[in-house]
This record gives structure tokens, C-alpha cells and sequence, in this order.
């Protein structure tokens, strides 16, 4: 019996690491049926990316108030789940503090973790008002509506919940050192420094020290256990983009945003139409080939690239996008943050089918386009990047509804009519106007 917690705790820890790569494994197996597309390029601008964008919260403070307090929840969700391994190896050897022999530096690394606990309170609390209270128009929009709404809060509950166990925790082990409560006294006296948790102690002073380590324990399970949920909540969460944000600034695209990539076959008939020396009578070479051709664009998620799933996935669901487009701004149904939300939800409803299918996908009678994104949300878009440049975390939405615009015109010809006016009078007139060439210059004789 006297190793009977370390046993549960093993398997405990196990049990839920284990389904953490089992979901990690499940993520990148559907960021994977994306086409290939080379990002191995510029690597130490890759890195100097990440850096500043993931680690350095750059783009973030760029609104103050709700970028400089996710700033201070971030930094301490990091700095105090360095507690973690601490709590991970007393938990399988039935130590208790191990590293409390760093002596005077474990004592300031407990204050620093309390100091934050305490500012991570705040902040959730204020970001819970933030969404709830204060009717922030991006967070009212209908993408938002049920689930992602719920799974905000959840997050702000999950939280303030595992502050509260830490310092309940911190608070009882203090109580049980001053006591000397065996196994909790030191020789050398207290162990670790507790300037908010001290505040909670008179509140086990008329408590016998068996209720105080029952407190204790019991906070010390829980918030261990709240952890190992929480990690795997995430795959369910919004809340993803705390691990998958470092990859996608790291593979985000570096070329100017107002520059479009051009299709390789396209540019090589346009190439052999200008090259004066080739024959326009020559009959291309045929090849004997089972492949398909490419599609041009996208209709389905798998027609998009592995980088642009990262990024639907990486999605903080935050809405910075939304509210700069100028589109969304002036009524129209265009939502970035939706393009988005809609990309991710199509990519694990295919590895669902996946799923449940042995391997494989059957086709559901769905795709991306018409039954996630709409055609009017397409053409809404102006091209601006005002999406792309306020992403806190180097999401492109642009880039998906340019290659869904781009199967729209060379794969359906369904183009808005304007549009089609527009590029047939190109073809025709070289100009974007319905004037023939010989007239461009009538205009000066009017005047």
C-alpha cells in the first residue's frame, strides 16, 4: 500500500500522455493531407519569425490592453508549469519538493510562480468580462455562437481552477511545514517562499493537520490531473495554437503579402506564347501517363496545402482578422476568422471519415466549397492582407480564399459576371474596358 499512489500516479501520467500523442498523431496525419509545399527555405528568417511573433508575443501588443494581459497569462501558464516537473517526479518517487535543495533560488522560483498565479487570475478574470460582459463586436459574431463560445469559457474556468489548486496546494504545504507535519518539515525550516498563498493559511489555522493534508493532497491530485485533462483538451480547443503557434510562424510565408503565386502550367503556356522562336503549329509531345491532372485551386480541404491546415488549426478564434476586414466592416458575409474555423471543421470531419472508416476516406457527398464557404463569402474579399497582417500568430486566410477563387475561374468558369466582362475584354481589347485598342486614344480628341 505505501506505493500504491506512486503506482496510480504512473498510471495516471501514462494513461494521459499516452492519449496526447494519440491525438498529436491523429493532428498531424490530417495536416498531412494537404498537398506538399516547400517551406524548408530562409531558415534563419523562419526562426527569427517564430521568435518574435510566437515567443516575443510581437504582433499581439499590438492592441494594448488585451495583448500585454495575454502576455502576462501566457508567461505564466509557461513559468509556473516549470512546477510541473517537479510535481511529475514526486509523484512517481513519493519524494516531496525535490528540488527544494536549490535552497535560496527554489525559494525565489516559488514566489515567481505565485506572483504569477496570482496575475493569471486577473487576467482570465478580466478576459471573461472582456467576452461575456462588455459585448466586444468581434466576439458576438454568429461563428462564435454555441460550441466556440462554450469552449472560450471552459478555458477561462480550466484556469482559474488549476491558479486556484496551486495556491490551495502551496497554501496547505506551508500550514504542514509551520505544524512539522511529517513529511512536509524541513530541517533547515520552511521550504519555498509563498507571498500570496500565506494569505490563504489562517484558513486551516482551527483545522487538525490531518484535514490540512487531506486538503493538500487532494489539491495536489486534482491540479496534477487537471493538467494532464487540460493538455488533452487542447486538441479540441481553440486553445491548440498554444502548441501549434511556434511551427506555423516558423513555416508561415515569407514573400511580400501582395505577391501571388503563379501556376507553373499556366506560366509555361504563357512563356511558349511569347517566345518568338517557337512553332504555334507544333503539336505538344505526347506522354504516355495514368496520372490525373492537377486541379487548378481548391474546392476541398485536402486540395490545400499542409501549411495552410496548420493554420486553420493554429486559429486562436480571436477575430483580430475579422474586424479589420474591410469587407466584414461594411456588411458583407466575409469573415476571415470563419474562412478559417469553416477550413478546420472540414479537415476533421475527413479524418473522422477516416476513422471510422479503417483508413479511409468515403466520400461523404461534401466539400469545402458550398458546404462550408460560400461563394458570396469568396467574392466578398478584396485582397487587402488586412486579414493577414493582423493574425497575432502569422495565419493566411487570404491564401485560402485566393485558391478557392482560383477553382471557381479555371476549373467552373464561375466568376461573378462583372468579373468575366472584365477578363474577356482583356483577352480581347487588352484593356479591362469594352474598347477596342484603335479607340484608347479618342478621349484626347474630346476634349
Amino acid at each position: 500500500m505505501e506505493y500504491l499512489p506512486n503506482i496510480l500516479f504512473i498510471l495516471a501520467l501514462a494513461a494521459g500522455v499516452g492519449f496526447f500523442v494519440i491525438n498529436c498523431r491523429k493532428l498531424i496525419r490530417n495536416i498531412k493531407l494537404g498537398r506538399d509545399e516547400n517551406h524548408s527555405d530562409n531558415k534563419p528568417q523562419r526562426f527569427k519569425n517564430m521568435a518574435k511573433i510566437a515567443l516575443g508575443q510581437y504582433k499581439m501588443v499590438r492592441r494594448p490592453v488585451s495583448g500585454i494581459i495575454h502576455v502576462l497569462v501566457y508567461l505564466g501558464f509557461i513559468i509556473i508549469n516549470i512546477e510541473v516537473l517537479e510535481i511529475i517526479i514526486d509523484g512517481i518517487f513519493g519524494t516531496h519538493r525535490i528540488f527544494s535543495f536549490l535552497g535560496g533560488f527554489y525559494d525565489f522560483l516559488i514566489a515567481v510562480f505565485e506572483i504569477f498565479a496570482l496575475l493569471v487570475l486577473v487576467g482570465v478574470i478580466i478576459f471573461w468580462i472582456r467576452r461575456n460582459v462588455l459585448h466586444i463586436k468581434r466576439f458576438l459574431n454568429k461563428e462564435l455562437k454555441g460550441w466556440p463560445k462554450l469552449d472560450a469559457n471552459l478555458i477561462l474556468y480550466f484556469e482559474v481552477v488549476l491558479m486556484l489548486l496551486f495556491l490551495t496546494m502551496n497554501a496547505a504545504d506551508l500550514s504542514l511545514q509551520l505544524r512539522g507535519a511529517d513529511h512536509y518539515a524541513q530541517a533547515s525550516g520552511v521550504v519555498g517562499s509563498f507571498p500570496v498563498s500565506q494569505f490563504i493559511v489562517p484558513l486551516f489555522e482551527n483545522m487538525d493537520t490531518a484535514s490540512v493534508i487531506l486538503i493538500e493532497r487532494a489539491a495536489w491530485w486534482i491540479h496534477i490531473l487537471g493538467i494532464l485533462v487540460f493538455l488533452n483538451y487542447l486538441y479540441y480547443s481553440k486553445h491548440l495554437h498554444i502548441l501549434l503557434a511556434f511551427p506555423n510562424t516558423y513555416f508561415a510565408r515569407l514573400k511580400p503579402q501582395g505577391e501571388f503565386d503563379n501556376l507553373e502550367a499556366v506560366t509555361n503556356e504563357v512563356k511558349l506564347m511569347m517566345d518568338p522562336d517557337a512553332d504555334p503549329y507544333a503539336m505538344p509531345a505526347e506522354e504516355e501517363s495514368d496520372e490525373v491532372p492537377a486541379k487548378f485551386g481548391a474546392s476541398e480541404a485536402t486540395d490545400l496545402s499542409w501549411a495552410q491546415l496548420l493554420n486553420a488549426y493554429t486559429c486562436t478564434e480571436c477575430g483580430r482578422c475579422t474586424s479589420e476586414c474591410p469587407a466584414h466592416q461594411t456588411g458583407k458575409k466575409l469573415s476571415p476568422r470563419r474562412i478559417m474555423m469553416a477550413t478546420r471543421d472540414r479537415i476533421e470531419d475527413i479524418g473522422k471519415n477516416i476513422d471510422a472508416n479503417k483508413g479511409e476516406f468515403k466520400e461523404d457527398g461534401k466539400q469545402l466549397l458550398d458546404d462550408y464557404i460560400t461563394r458570396e463569402e469568396l467574392w466578398a474579399c478584396t485582397t487587402c492582407n488586412a486579414c493577414v497582417e493582423a493574425c497575432p500568430v502569422g495565419i493566411n486566410p487570404l491564401s485560402i480564399i485566393m485558391d478557392m477563387r482560383q477553382y471557381l475561374v479555371m476549373e467552373q468558369s464561375a466568376a461573378p459576371s462583372d468579373l468575366n466582362n472584365a477578363m474577356t475584354n482583356i483577352e480581347n481589347n487588352a484593356a479591362p474596358w469594352p474598347f477596342n485598342q484603335m479607340d484608347r486614344a479618342n478621349w484626347i480628341n474630346e476634349i
